[in-house]
């Protein structure tokens, strides 16, 4: 009788986590295709990467796509208990080490061109010309990729020969080998946290000055800046939260293995989905020329606006 129970027990436990990636799954295709769609409508008019904030933008969907389907993979390995060799672990670490901090990085540049447009009018044109935007995207790139660079260095001068012949599941706790590297990781993301909240802060405080003391147009256009930076901050918060899921797994963790599991269900849905359906709300809904271009792009060029006159 017992044997029945834990069978049935077993099954139940199965079925619940055959849902949960089922879902995962469902939303992560959801999300590819909306992002997809998107990109496709940035590349259909060069007033879209000839404009700094929409090539920002840009990005973040090609860095959210990436590392949905990185992060995806490495769920569906962890379900299964495949085991794949430590060097190849290696490289689909790195890439979604470096773009997990490219989303976030270029989501604060995306304030501070808001802040630039709304706070220095007169010099926008010259410090957000294109230009300017690929250097700022390669700056990006730099300051995302030096916390993984930090830490894989420590971890090429601690671990042996051997160590990448082997075959694993794939996940962050392979190449955390001592727990002082995990401290080190913790502390480089607490840093980039404070750092890009602190940015985040002072331009919504500098446009909040500047709208209070606009007026008409320029009022509406000010305040609509404004809440385009509360909604990147909140988008960034999530964003960020997600550099201290990895901690609080590893602790929860040490307490019980099915806690653990449903708390790392929630951070990947909440911290990891959530912030990258943001940015389609941002610039796919909330723009007025990017969304008439996206109407005639899903409408297949059936969709007429006097708006539109600019796209085609």
């Amino acid at each position: 009788m017992a044997g029945n129970n834990s069978l049935v027990g077993g099954q139940t436990l199965v079925r619940k986590f055959s849902d949960r990636i089922l879902l995962v799954q469902i939303l992560v295709s959801v999300f590819l295709c909306i992002n997809f769609l998107l990109i496709t409508t940035f590349f259909m008019k060069d007033f879209f990467y000839t404009t700094m904030r929409y090539i920002l933008f840009a990005n973040t969907l090609l860095s959210d796509c990436l590392i949905l389907i990185l992060t995806n993979i490495l769920l569906i390995l962890s379900y299964f208990s495949f085991t794949i060799q430590t060097s190849l672990c290696l490289i689909m670490f790195t890439m979604s080490s470096v773009y997990i901090f490219v989303t976030p990085v270029t989501l604060t540049a995306m304030t501070l061109e808001r802040y630039v447009a709304i706070c220095m009018p007169l010099r926008h044109s010259d410090l957000c010309s294109t230009r300017s935007t690929l250097h700022c995207i390669l700056i990006i790139y730099g300051l995302s990729s030096i916390p993984c660079i930090v830490f894989l260095s420590i971890f090429f001068a601690s671990a042996t020969h051997s160590f990448y012949t082997r075959d694993r599941i794939c996940s962050v706790e392979v190449f955390i080998l001592r727990s002082w590297q995990g401290h080190l990781r913790q502390a480089i993301s607490q840093l980039y946290f404070l750092i890009m909240c602190i940015t985040i802060v002072f331009s919504y405080i500098k446009i909040m000055k500047v709208a209070k003391a606009a007026s008409g147009e320029n009022k509406k256009s000010t305040w609509k800046g404004l809440r385009t930076v509360i909604l990147h901050a909140f988008q960034l918060l999530l964003c960020l939260i997600q550099l201290w899921c990895p901690f609080i797994e590893a602790a929860v963790l040490q307490i019980d293995f099915m806690l653990y599991v449903n708390v790392r269900y929630f951070n990947y849905i909440t911290f990891y989905l959530a912030p990258r359906c943001m940015s389609p709300l941002i610039y796919g809904l909330r723009d007025d020329k990017f969304f008439f271009a996206l109407k005639y792009c899903v409408f297949c060029g059936l969709y007429k606006n006097k708006s539109l006159e600019f796209f085609i």
